[in-house]
């Protein structure tokens, strides 16, 4: 049964490490505007190039990570100083791999499980 979350509210997201994203749901708008951003736009136009999955995978955890994280906890400049959020911010951050495998497992993968088994 496919379950339902009517809510557009956005939720704490639990990356681990101490990191905590505040994002809002993914949906087929954020997706779609997220296959807009330059970087797809050009990985995809070089598909034929040596890009391979896992870079795709980054690139788009990137786009939809720009879109979506409103709010972040537990992430700090080299000194430990609190950052701001920033797009910049937020590659960094996903360029960690325990975060960006958190954030594809906790956040994207459960909107391509459900993709993946609509087409099954």
């Amino acid at each position: 049964m496919l379950r339902l979350n009517l809510s557009n509210e956005p939720r704490w997201l639990d990356l681990g490490h101490g990191v905590r994203l505040l994002v809002e749901p993914l949906t087929t708008a954020i997706m779609l505007a997220a296959r807009s951003d330059p970087a797809i736009v050009a990985a995809a136009a070089g598909a034929e190039s040596s890009d391979s999955n896992d870079d795709l995978a980054r690139i788009v955890a990137k786009a939809v990570a720009r879109i979506v994280v409103k709010d972040w906890e537990g992430v700090g400049d080299e000194d430990g100083e609190p950052m701001a959020i920033s797009h910049d911010g937020i590659d960094a951050l996903l360029e960690l791999w325990p975060i960006f495998e958190a954030f594809q497992t906790k956040y994207i993968a459960g909107a391509l499980i459900l993709d993946a088994e609509k087409n099954a």
